[in-house]
């Protein structure tokens, strides 16, 4: 089933012809923030992204990254999104040197496909630049294992916070009691989300650096998703039995407050990219290399330009759309035989969360409104 095709099924479907409040999940969200007047998503620059592209930036074979077309890539990008000709002034539209920034990296795809980190090397290099001390940023993701498998602090200043929030999984110490998504999917005993305590109580601006890749659950993983499910515990439980909530769970999480405000600046990082299998990347079979950087403060217009990226890589290599919803390529449970085979889902995938998140106002989905800056290096 081709993207037209299912366009076509959901204009005709309950949820598209306006019974959508009663055909999802029902969500409770508690929280006492109030939003900022000018929310971080979908921030100044709704439906704008500046795309970035260099053969140069890494190579395919040793995989090692060229640290000078980075700093490049970066420059030229954080300028070109701003409109200033200083990338330091570029960097101070977003910060200042009062501001605790943190930086969602996403692991989950060790050892392969990561947050780069030269990239976000770079990031706190230009943050200190303009002022913040390394004790005022912090990296942050839910998963010790997976962030100790990275080893970011072999490429950054002594002084900079890199932060678990579960140091074995299911633990909740680090997690806000009082801000949460309550929801019940499946019949589950825990039926609450809650927000990573450093984003509520800590920090005052965020950058999110996701990957380019394909998920299982909900067709892609870019901005939304790292976002959304980086920053809150009790997240997996919305996909079992082929059946996946990702649809409106993952912009419900996103647009909770205070993570909608403070999440000001997004930075697609696409060195490297896992077309299938994703979000895991154990091995190199379904790896490519786009050698593409995203930019943006619009999560929902990256994610949408990202749909594409995917798709068009899997329908080079054979495989099903991320679009394709048929019960025929859907084999619950048939996680070995899904790593092995593009054209096996294990979930019915719901592409269709970015669109989703587009109505609750997290940013622009239509790509005839989305307006794309290419830069080549």
């Amino acid at each position: 089933m081709d993207r037209r095709t299912f366009l076509q099924l959901l204009a005709a479907s309950p949820i598209a012809s306006g019974s959508i409040v009663d055909s999802l999940p029902k969500y409770k969200t508690v929280s006492s923030y109030a939003p900022a007047p000018n929310p971080g998503m979908p921030g100044p620059y709704p439906g704008q992204v500046v795309s970035v592209r260099s053969a140069r930036c890494i190579d395919e074979t040793s995989e090692k990254v060229d640290v000078d077309v980075v700093r490049e890539m970066m420059e030229r990008g954080m300028c070109s999104l701003t409109g200033e000709s200083k990338a330091t002034d570029a960097w101070r539209r977003f910060f200042d040197p009062s501001d605790v920034v943190g930086i969602k990296v996403n692991c989950s795809g060790v050892p392969g496909v990561v947050s780069s980190p030269e990239i976000i090397a770079e990031i706190v290099r230009n943050l200190m630049i303009i002022g913040l001390k390394p004790s005022q940023i912090y990296l942050y993701e839910r998963f010790k294992s997976q962030l100790d498998r990275v080893n970011y602090p072999a490429y950054l200043p002594e002084g900079v916070q890199v932060v678990a929030a579960e140091s074995e999984r299911g633990q909740i110490r680090l997690y806000d009691p009082a801000v949460y998504v309550e929801v019940d999917f499946f019949g589950e005993e825990d039926t609450r989300s809650n927000m990573i305590r450093l984003l509520s109580q800590k920090l005052t601006k965020i950058i999110n650096v996701p990957n380019m890749k394909d998920h299982g659950a909900s067709g892609v993983t870019g901005c939304l998703k790292n976002i959304a499910y980086g920053s809150f515990s009790n997240v997996a439980r919305s996909h079992q039995r082929a059946k996946s909530h990702t649809y409106s769970f993952i912009g419900t999480l996103a647009a909770v407050e205070p993570l909608r405000s403070r999440t000001v600046l997004q930075i697609m990082d696409g060195l490297r990219g896992v077309w299938h299998g994703g979000p895991f990347s154990p091995t190199r079979r379904f790896r490519f290399y786009p050698k593409h950087l995203m930019f943006g403060t619009d999560p929902v217009a990256i994610d949408r330009l990202l749909i594409d990226i995917i798709d068009e890589k899997r329908k080079a290599e054979g495989a099903i759309s991320v679009w394709n919803r048929s019960l025929t390529y859907v084999k619950p449970g048939q996680v070995r035989e899904r790593d092995h085979d593009p054209n096996i889902n294990i979930f019915i995938r719901e592409t269709g969360h970015i669109e989703y998140a587009s109505r609750l106002g997290l940013g622009v989905y239509d790509i005839k409104k989305i307006n794309v800056k290419e830069i080549k290096i």
